[in-house]
């Protein structure tokens, strides 16, 4: 891509973050979307949860990017976080479709990126899906859909719409990952449940560089996988972070434990999503690190 300006909501979170410094590393102009009052020229003010974005602020960008909403696995899903959950990624998703598609077309942003997540397929066992399969049941395909679906305006208006289905990032600075290594590095990880259940997973590496592929690459549009080749076990996790850190993984917990501390959201923990990236690969893109170790390793390592 050439030198860009990219508007980016969410820039504060894992993934956001290490966008908008690879994305500023290649010399594009970022415009972080903020809930406050704008300090700087590259600040655009928007309130997701009320549906309110200064769509003036989007105009003359080439592309907008929404990763932003309340985390999933930050708190128990109570009934009034669960509507958190929703309003944040809904809300905040139908709002910059509509700003976008409120642009004259000389201004309107050329490619509008929004987040998703592999919950859309809710549990698959020992199932291999890719994004021809339909959404599971339950909260979190059931907000998948709303999500993607909020993004309609711009798509209506002609902009190239993108849904990044993102799987587990492999980071030690946030998300599963910023929580699984203190506790193996204090020699107190384990497995979950049985461990037989599939966690797809991505390199945060490999997540940024899918991102950036599916911005600089025409044509593409719909919903892609954003999940390393080669899913693995939460047991083949376990014996992974064992071995790249060096610490015995004595401590497993038992799937009763997990339901009374995690409530609901134990479901998705101890549920196996066996996904695949399949129109990312077929659309050229190759991953750095297509394996468990390998990620795991390139992510203790920074």
């Amino acid at each position: 891509m050439e030198r860009s300006r990219i508007a980016v909501a969410g820039a504060s979170g894992l993934i956001g973050d290490a966008l908008a410094r690879s994305l500023t590393a290649d010399g594009h102009e970022v415009v972080r979307l903020v809930r406050r009052a704008p300090r700087a020229a590259d600040e655009v003010r928007w309130d997701p949860e009320r549906g309110s974005v200064d769509a003036a602020g989007l105009a003359g960008c080439d592309a907008v990017v929404n990763l932003a909403g309340a985390g999933v696995g930050d708190r128990r899903w109570t009934a009034e976080y669960k509507a958190r959950i929703r309003s944040s990624r809904v809300g905040g998703t139908q709002a910059l479709a509509r700003a976008v598609a409120g642009l004259p077309e000389d201004v309107r942003p050329r490619v509008f990126l929004n987040g998703s997540a592999i919950g859309y397929y809710g549990e698959t066992g020992d199932r291999t899906v890719d994004e021809s399969a339909p959404p599971g049941e339950g909260f979190l395909p059931e907000l998948c859909v709303e999500w993607e679906a909020a993004a309609a305006p711009a798509r209506e208006a002609g902009v190239r719409t993108v849904f990044s289905r993102t799987g587990l990032v492999v980071a030690r600075g946030g998300g599963a990952w910023g929580r699984l290594f203190p506790l193996f590095r204090a020699g107190l990880g384990g497995r979950m449940g049985d461990g037989s259940q599939y966690w797809s997973f991505v390199a945060l590496h490999d997540e940024v560089a899918a991102l950036r592929h599916l911005l600089d690459t025409e044509g593409l549009s719909g919903p892609f996988n954003v999940t390393a080749p080669q899913p693995a076990t939460n047991r083949e996790v376990t014996e992974a972070m064992s071995r790249v850190l060096r610490r015995p993984a004595l401590f497993p917990v038992p799937a009763p434990v997990l339901r009374t501390v995690l409530g609901e959201m134990a479901g998705d923990v101890l549920g196996s999503a066996r996904v695949l990236p399949a129109r990312l690969l077929e659309s050229g893109f190759r991953f750095a690190f297509p394996g468990i170790e390998g990620a795991i390793r390139a992510a203790a390592a920074r």
